[in-house]
């Protein structure tokens, strides 16, 4: 019996600050939690209606992914965005993209096309209508296809700690970057696909990537 309730508890504990981490880190990549404001922990706990102990242990998670940062004082910010940082994480990002797909190619079925399609005229209306974070939702959750039929984990992972800081950065310069291209190359994907042209589809996944990191250079 002793041992069940030390299984039990830790359990509980981590689930709370994954909650907070995630409630969090939400808020900082849509926006809601400015770059440079300050987070106070115990606001946070009163807020989450938790101990502070998840609150900092979440707190630690996002500055360990450069999300927030703590100065002298435990005084503790969102971080600025980091545009050059950005850029460089979006080479990896796309990298890591077009691994997946290499990896996901036989095993999308006509399923998963659809679901590629569904999600692709999404982004179109969400585009068309001017709603940022619709249309970068969408275009995740094209993704987001792929990289579970790619079926691995370590992939899935790495992104999760580097796409946020991209996302503020599209967000932010949303209207000056964002149009139908995205939408068109994300058809031409599904095409190839189709088609059995693993090379045409990696390359058109890599030009994806590339085309968005020469939109937000250009938009500096």
């Amino acid at each position: 019996m002793v041992m069940e309730k030390e299984w039990i508890k830790p359990v509980k504990r981590i689930s709370l600050r994954d909650q907070i981490y995630a409630a969090l880190k939400q808020s900082i990549v849509h926006l809601d939690l400015k770059p440079g404001q300050r987070l106070n922990d115990q606001l946070l706990a009163k807020k989450f209606d938790v101990s502070r102990t998840p609150v900092r242990e979440a707190l630690k998670r996002l500055e360990d992914e450069g999300l927030v940062e703590t100065f002298p004082g435990a005084v503790t910010r969102v971080t600025a965005i980091n545009e050059k940082g950005a850029i460089q994480l979006l080479q990896v990002v796309g990298t890591l993209h077009v691994l997946a797909l290499k990896l996901a190619f036989t095993h999308l079925n006509s399923e998963a096309l659809n679901q590629l399609s569904q999600h692709n005229e999404h982004l179109h209306n969400s585009l068309s209508k001017r709603l940022p974070e619709a249309a970068i939702a969408a275009d995740t959750q094209f993704h987001n296809v792929i990289l579970q039929a790619a079926d691995n984990p370590e992939i899935q992972i790495a992104l999760e700690r580097m796409t946020p800081k991209i996302r503020r950065l599209e967000l932010i310069k949303f209207k000056s970057i964002h149009s139908v291209i995205s939408v068109q190359q994300h058809a031409s994907i599904i095409q190839a696909i189709k088609n059995e042209d693993l090379d045409q589809a990696l390359q058109l996944m890599e030009d994806n990537w590339s085309t968005l990191g020469t939109l937000l250079l250009d938009q500096e």
